[in-house]
């Protein structure tokens, strides 16, 4: 007898990879990660770890076939000032069962290296920090990139600090160009202020409020993982709990629909994956980038 068969993966797989990175060139005073340092070390375990994971989805072309891949990198520090992230961007958006590609950055490094990607495939999650960078150099970057040609989104942290530079950079950028807002963590919003945020971002209601989530349907566990540096595979990154090893494949047979078993989800990068939000049909052809489709605007 030969081995067993392996557990199909679905059609489509979106994985959410985040390594061991957690330095950043930015010293924002929300963000726990702000100008910390990586050693020698860490840096090359990361891009060790990162080379391990493109490899696999590379080999998925051969070892299943069905399988289409998206891959969001979310590193909790800043990842495309490291050659290696740029250079696995390229690779993976030249593959072609490889629909997207993305990675969350501050884009404050150089962004010309875009032009070698197949740009139908990569795309940036991009986040504007006012007190980090001012309001001519980012959108400088901006324009540079939209005349790469390069899909991306544009963020900021709703704060109230944050409130006029978010309106100036809306008003600057092309309207094709989404300007998301994060609700501001331990924030509450009167309904004024919200209102004066969802003009800035006609979808900023999702951010506002956390979503109750417990046993409702999620795409995570099922077409959508997690995965950190050292293959461990969980349901999404807000879930402490494992279904196995990338690598050894032992995370196949645990996947499969289940709700959701947190009692409510306040990411975007988690809620946008609930079904009972819709947000599929509202980022259609843009979900891991974070842009809406505007025909349906």
């Amino acid at each position: 007898m030969g081995p067993p068969a392996r557990t199909p993966l679905p059609a489509h797989l979106t994985l959410l990879y985040r390594g061991p990175l957690a330095s950043c060139d930015y010293d924002c005073p929300y963000c726990p990660f702000a100008k910390r340092r990586d050693s020698p070390d860490t840096l090359r375990a990361d891009r060790a770890a990162l080379e391990r994971f493109t490899d696999w989805v590379a080999e998925r072309a051969e070892a299943d076939p069905g399988t289409r891949v998206s891959v969001l990198f979310t590193p909790w520090g800043e990842g495309l000032v490291r050659s290696w992230y740029r250079r696995a961007i390229v690779r993976l958006s030249r593959l072609p069962h490889v629909d997207r590609v993305a990675i969350q950055t501050n884009v404050s490094g150089r962004v010309g290296w875009l032009a070698d990607c197949d740009l139908a495939s990569a795309a940036l999650w991009t986040t504007y920090h006012p007190g980090e960078v001012s309001h001519e150099r980012f959108l400088a970057k901006a324009r540079e990139l939209l005349d790469l040609g390069v899909r991306f989104s544009v963020g900021v942290v709703g704060l109230p600090e944050h409130l006029a530079a978010a309106e100036l950079m809306r008003a600057a950028l092309p309207e094709e160009v989404y300007l998301w807002v994060n609700a501001a963590e331990g924030l509450s919003y009167t309904d004024a202020e919200a209102a004066t945020w969802q003009r800035i971002d006609p979808h900023f209601h999702y951010s506002r409020l956390p979503h109750p989530s417990r046993d409702l349907p999620c795409r995570t566990g099922d077409s959508v993982l997690s995965v950190e540096g050292d293959g461990n595979v969980r349901r999404c990154h807000f879930v402490d709990r494992s279904l196995g090893n990338l690598y050894d494949g032992s995370f196949r047979d645990r996947l499969g629909p289940s709700g959701c078993p947190l009692t409510t989800c306040d990411c975007h990068i988690g809620y946008v994956h609930l079904e009972s939000l819709d947000l599929y049909e509202v980022f259609r052809g843009g979900v891991i980038e974070r842009i809406p489709d505007l025909r349906g605007s």
